[in-house]
């Protein structure tokens, strides 16, 4: 399909300059499409079949932008806060403007965030109709038992009433400070704190190593990130 817009809408979208500026770019003679320099600012062209130009080099349209991150703690995830960096802030190799994290975890919480533009995909991964699962790492204080396990496998009763679905909770180690892997399949507010605040323990390390059939690049320190491959947008979209 041979989607057209305007030339100043392509430049806005792929973050050079806004529709002022690209209107003076015009005015001087800088851009040009298909080795024509053009002469209107609302001339509308073809991102798919023109070849755009600014300042002779080529500019190639993106329509979205896929990174999975390692989320560390103390960033918010936002696009855009007043008093705390965001993982939006981290994101310096990024085309689109318009890229956004997909769901949230909490400011101290770490692990996997995928940020992107794609709201078709957020829509179908957060909708709590699809039941795509998220798995988390969490160092609890408190043992943890298993009376436990089978609690959280019958589903929760959450300190304000809220009921969860059932989930897997897998104990790694049983101590003073227990290390667990749980597995959810929805995400209201806080969830995994409130859960075990729910049985009397509480949760003092958190990090997400799965979002449906993704798993984080262990090899992503914290607050690295890099382009999701092929396969993994695959996974994603399945």
């Amino acid at each position: 399909m041979n989607k057209t817009m305007r030339i100043d809408k392509f430049f806005s979208e792929m973050n050079i300059g806004s529709r002022k500026e690209i209107k003076e770019a015009v005015k001087k003679g800088r851009i040009k499409v298909n080795d024509v320099v053009i002469k209107s600012s609302d001339l509308k062209i073809s991102p798919e079949f023109d070849e755009i130009y600014y300042d002779n080099k080529l500019v190639k349209y993106v329509e979205y932008e896929y990174f999975i991150m390692n989320k560390p703690g103390g960033v918010v995830s936002a696009t855009k806060d007043d008093a705390d960096t965001t993982v939006i802030d981290l994101i310096k190799t990024n085309i689109r403007e318009d890229i956004f994290p997909m769901g949230r975890l909490d400011k101290d919480t770490e692990g996997l965030l995928i940020i992107t533009n794609d709201g078709d995909m957020a829509h179908r991964l957060l909708s709590p109709s699809n039941h795509v699962k998220k798995i988390y790492f969490a160092r609890i204080e408190g043992k943890v038992t298993d009376n436990d396990v089978l609690k959280f496998k019958e589903g929760l009763t959450l300190k304000d009433g809220t009921v969860t679905k059932p989930s897997e909770l897998k104990i790694i180690l049983s101590d003073e400070i227990s290390e667990i892997e749980l597995t959810i399949y929805e995400g209201k507010y806080h969830q995994v704190k409130r859960m075990f605040a729910s049985v009397g323990k509480k949760v003092i390390y958190l990090k997400r190593i799965c979002m449906g059939d993704l798993y984080l690049d262990e090899s992503l320190k914290p607050g690295e990130y890099r382009e999701l491959t092929k396969e993994e947008l695959k996974k994603l979209n399945n």
